[in-house]
């Protein structure tokens, strides 16, 4: 019957491998919605995020609706469709949370063996041993060895902040001239990417030392659900000044329903 059904399905109406990848897509950029609230807080943020994804299948919100009604009408067959998005949705999780293991894992290093100019491509204040966060430092010798062009930025990428969220949670990154410094600093609140752009030149002086820092002020508080990721400092995010390590996911570009860092959100 079920076979009988799709051959007779209209036109406007996608086929069933076609609705399956759509409902895929849509799950995931639903959970980022209900997660990613600091970035979505507007209706006209959330639909145009929902409309990427269907611009993505080449279909029309309309198709979708049409679609979405016409294998709901036939019960037995959108819920093995939406069995098998669940199960496909799961087992992405699960992979998820076998490469965040490793990356935490790895992150339990002693302090006293890194170099100053240590930097984690992730930071989670839940890992064990998490202190208060990171710094680092680079001198001149430093920076002229990893960053040869003259532009520069330090990049992170942050979720798990809760509602009303107050503690004392920032970020600063220090430069050092020979007659100036110059500090840039944030505050977060939000689940975002943080952004600081740098020059090794200004007006009649060099860099000479890069220092930098994001830390929380008070872990008394729900700090622990706070994650760090995509941390980066280099040429236009394409290098990164850190020990060797799995990425948990690419340097932040426009958001895609298709990246680790959505997916990571289904949890």
């Amino acid at each position: 019957m079920m076979i009988s059904s799709c051959q007779n399905r209209p036109r406007e109406v996608l086929n069933r491998k076609s609705m399956e990848q759509l409902m895929y897509d849509v799950y995931i950029a639903e959970a980022t919605l209900e997660n990613d609230y600091g970035s979505f807080n507007t209706p006209e943020k959330k639909e145009a995020y929902i409309n990427k994804v269907f611009m993505a299948h080449k279909v029309t919100q309309a198709q979708w609706d049409t679609s979405l009604s016409w294998y709901s009408d036939r019960i037995d067959l959108y819920l093995k469709m939406n069995d098998s998005v669940k199960v496909r949705i799961q087992r992405a999780r699960k992979d998820i949370d076998r490469n965040l293991e490793r990356i935490r894992a790895e992150q339990v290093i002693d302090p006293a063996l890194l170099s100053p100019s240590y930097i984690p491509s992730y930071y989670s204040f839940s890992i064990p041993g998490a202190k208060t966060g990171f710094h680092f430092r680079l001198d001149s010798a430093e920076i002229s060895s990893r960053m040869p062009g003259d532009e520069f930025s330090f990049t992170f990428s942050v979720i798990g902040v809760p509602p009303l969220f107050t503690s004392d949670l920032s970020s600063m990154l220090t430069l050092v001239y020979g007659d100036t410094i110059i500090s840039q600093s944030h505050d977060i609140r939000e689940n975002k990417s943080y952004h600081m752009d740098a020059s090794r030149f200004i007006p009649g002086d060099t860099l000479t030392q890069i220092n930098g820092f994001v830390h929380l002020q008070d872990r008394s508080g729900n700090a622990s659900s706070i994650q760090l990721h995509s941390i980066y400092l280099g040429e236009n995010g394409t290098d990164s000044v850190e020990v060797s390590s799995p990425e948990l996911s690419p340097a932040p570009q426009a958001r895609d329903p298709f990246t680790v860092d959505t997916m990571m959100m289904v949890q």
